[in-house]
């Protein structure tokens, strides 16, 4: 019987650290990534300091769809990860009446919206492939209203779990 070979320990110390910062990586990359909340666009959902985190491969099987609280690249700056409420998608018609949304032209419910604006805008068609999105604190979000259509190639994840402040830990609704 041949005997095996014992490495020596920085071997194995150097092997161990090599695989957990590739699978730390691979992780971060397909599966989860946290993000920390800077500003108060989508108050009062997520407050300002709120760390959260994000489902990467949640839209590899399914499609994102009205409601769903989304991480994605600025449009306008690509360097820029921004989060905000997913209110239209591709095909819907919307419009702001008075600070009122509007998709296909029956009032959205938005029981998630506490600080309204008397913002108007004509109906407006998404196209396919693109999301209309707003926040949930309408007088301080830079959304859809102000830099147009989310193309979908630059939606990052689906924010589903708040871990910070432990105080409100819990699912994002």
């Amino acid at each position: 019987m041949k005997e095996l070979k014992k490495k020596s320990a920085w071997r194995e110390i150097i092997e161990t650290i090599l695989v957990a910062v590739v699978l730390a990586l691979l992780i971060r990359t397909f599966v989860v990534e946290a993000f920390y909340i800077p500003s108060s666009s989508m108050v009062p959902t997520l407050e300002p300091g709120d760390r959260i985190l994000v489902l990467k491969f949640y839209y590899y099987f399914t499609d994102p769809k009205r409601g769903d609280i989304v991480v994605f690249r600025f449009p306008l700056d690509p360097s820029k990860d921004l989060i905000k409420r997913i209110v239209a998608v591709g095909g819907d018609v919307v419009k702001i009446s008075n600070g009122h949304l509007y998709v296909n032209g029956k009032e959205v419910n938005e029981p998630y919206v506490v600080n309204r604006d008397f913002y108007n805008m004509p109906s407006v068609t998404v196209p396919k492939g693109f999301f209309f999105v707003l926040g949930d604190n309408r007088p301080n979000s830079e959304d859809s209203r102000y830099w147009g259509f989310l193309p979908r190639e630059n939606i990052k994840g689906k924010a589903v779990v708040r871990y910070w402040p432990p105080s409100r830990i819990g699912l994002i609704r």
